[in-house]
Parts: structure tokens; C-alpha cells; sequence
């Protein structure tokens, strides 16, 4: 289960970024003013993904067994599915929905391909005696 948890690890420092600069993710998708200073309802909406993206990669690194891992892994890859869609779709310019939109799918499709990376069943030490 490394690659899941290694894929939780780096979306727990993506997020800690963007919480610490959310110009980050505010610019490319046109969310910055003029100036690149970043509005404070951006800002908030900002922080509000990276909180629920470290919390879902705090899940995929701490996972205790496979069943809990593919349930972090797919709540996951349904966050960044739903960005893409909203982003993909919403944002005002098209370079900014292909850009935001195709990042977001294409996360959701690295995290889905990990979970090729979780075994069907837990090890003896997960089980329940």
C-alpha cells in the first residue's frame, strides 16, 4: 500500500502549500486580481480545499488495513472528480477549464490507479481474531 500512501503524503503537502500561498491555486484559474493578490472569499475558499484535501490525504497515509485505504483512495479520487467537473465546467475562460479541469482529473486518475496498489485482502495482523 505504499503508492496510496505515498500519493496521500504528497497531497498533504500540495495542500499545507496551498493553505501557506493560495495565490498557488488561486492564478491559474483566474481567481487572482490584477496585481496576483488573492480576494479574501478566494482566499477562504482557498483554505476550505486545502483543509479537505490534507484531511484526505492524511486518510490515505494513515489508512490501517485495505478496506479503509480504498475507502480514502475513492473518497479521493470523488473529491477531485467533483473539482473537475465544477472547474472544468464553471470557471469563466476556456484555458483556465482546461487547465484547472484536466489537473484535477488527471489527480483523480493517479489516485484511482493506485488503488491497484492495495491487496484484496488484509494481512493476518489486520484481521479480526
Amino acid at each position: 500500500m505504499l503508492v496510496p500512501r505515498l500519493l496521500g503524503a504528497v497531497t498533504i503537502a500540495f495542500s499545507a502549500a496551498i493553505i501557506a500561498r493560495p495565490h498557488l491555486m488561486a492564478r491559474p484559474s483566474g481567481h487572482a486580481g490584477p496585481d496576483g493578490q488573492v480576494p479574501h472569499d478566494i482566499r477562504l475558499l482557498m483554505h476550505a480545499i486545502g483543509v479537505r484535501d490534507m484531511a484526505l490525504g492524511a486518510l490515505m497515509l494513515c489508512a490501517p488495513g485495505p478496506a479503509a485505504m480504498r475507502a480514502a483512495v475513492a473518497a479521493r479520487v470523488a473529491s477531485d472528480l467533483g473539482d473537475a467537473v465544477v472547474f472544468g465546467t464553471r470557471l469563466p475562460r476556456a484555458e483556465q477549464r482546461l487547465k484547472i479541469g484536466a489537473a484535477a482529473a488527471g489527480w483523480a486518475a493517479v489516485c484511482a490507479y493506485s488503488l491497484r496498489h492495495i491487496p484484496a485482502a488484509a494481512p493476518a495482523r489486520y484481521r479480526r481474531r
